[in-house]
């Protein structure tokens, strides 16, 4: 390994990628971004490779790349999904951070697995659609969760024997419609949605924090992340966001992992993990928090959380197919193509028509992947 860490940031123009930007500017002593990709915002990844100073970036959007490319003719500009891959694939690097937005993630996770580098997971979707395929590459060590809430687990497990957790706790902010009942939720509009009370995220995990679809996810994440069975999971709501998530052992004891409300963090540690790095964060004054609530989920209101523990309790593609439609119902909804009952509606009823199969290869997830994208399209335009 070079004496910086050397990291490449999939999705560097998202939330997740800003932030990851920012401390890797902040570490600039400690890191070295050798290669950034994005979607399709080429004057900010122009900026951040500026910034950074690095050589090699990918696009999506062959649009968009061609128009880095007159604006910046010293960069290596490549274009597609599989350009992207192929940066995830560099012997140059130590580290990928896959904070890539939505299915489109997993073959990158697969590629940065494959080719032997520390993978720092964001993307969430790679192991909700292929959990199997991806734990099944990982040596011990190799993947280290961003999320918020499998970091804290990850660090509230360190030096702890497996056989000793008895539950693990996903805490949840509730989101900006925590206490409402679904007749307020039928009326409810993208802006209030995006209005989160504690997190700054992208608009589609925003929405999703929402309708507690997030914490589904979270929820089929940590199953395959730390081999824990379904029914020892639990999602807890806690408004303040102070207590990212708690692992429960054997004795009753419980560890709980605490700080700010502020991704930088999780980002950091997944570079500088195991050791921990001085942070640009605002640390919790204890004095001043005040109080910190707990209480149960509402599952009769928020039934995305119900049908996302279902999809993981019937594995094999049913959690492939729950994603696609959610990612579809939730696009809809940011369009104000739909209301926001309607994204549980659409995915319910594409997980009752999902024929499930046994995991076998990431051609199969994509494949499910479009089947269930097309039938939710039909779904959106159905009222039942």
């Amino acid at each position: 390994m070079s004496e910086r860490l050397r990291v490449t940031i999939l999705g560097s123009t998202g939330s997740i990628g800003r932030q990851a930007v920012e401390i890797a500017a902040f570490n600039s002593d400690r890191i070295e971004v050798v290669a950034l990709a994005a979607n399709s915002s080429f004057e900010l990844l122009a900026e951040q490779a500026r910034e950074l100073g690095a050589g090699h970036v990918a696009l999506a959007d062959e649009a968009a790349a061609r128009l880095l490319r007159e604006a910046r003719p010293d960069l290596s500009v490549d274009a597609g999904d599989a350009a992207i891959v192929e940066l995830a694939e560099r012997d140059d690097v130590d580290v990928v951070l896959n904070a890539l937005v939505g299915s489109a993630g997993l073959r990158a996770t697969v590629a940065a697995l494959r080719s032997g580098h520390t993978l720092a997971l964001a993307n969430k979707e790679s192991l909700v659609i292929g959990g199997p395929l991806v734990t099944a590459l990982a040596e011990p060590n190799q993947l280290i969760p961003v999320d918020s809430d499998h970091s804290a687990i990850a660090q509230c497990l360190s030096g702890e024997d497996d056989r000793d957790v008895s539950r693990i706790w996903l805490t949840a902010s509730g989101g900006p419609f925590r206490g409402m009942t679904r007749e307020q939720l039928a009326t409810v509009t993208p802006s209030q949605a995006l209005s989160h009370p504690t997190w700054t995220m992208g608009p589609k995990i925003t929405v999703d924090s929402a309708t507690l679809m997030n914490k589904g996810l979270e929820v089929i994440e940590a199953h395959h992340l730390f081999g824990v069975p379904y029914p020892d999971i639990r999602v807890v709501i806690h408004p303040q966001s102070c207590v990212h998530s708690m692992v429960e052992f054997a004795d009753g004891s419980v560890k709980a992992h605490l700080g700010a409300t502020d991704m930088r963090i999780p980002i950091q540690y997944a570079f500088s993990s195991p050791r921990r790095w001085p942070s640009p964060v605002e640390p919790v004054d204890f004095q001043t928090l005040g109080r910190l609530d707990f209480g149960a989920p509402d599952l009769d209101v928020f039934r995305c959380l119900v049908l996302a523990f279902e999809a993981g309790h019937i594995g094999g593609t049913m959690p492939a197919a729950m994603n696609a439609a959610n990612e579809v119902a939730v696009a809809a909804f940011l369009e104000g193509a739909c209301g926001f009952l309607d994204i549980e509606r659409v995915i319910d009823s594409v997980m009752r028509e999902h024929e499930v199969e046994p995991l076998s290869s990431i051609d199969q997830v994509e494949s499910v992947d479009a089947w269930a994208r097309a039938c939710a399209h039909k779904h959106l335009h159905t009222q039942e």
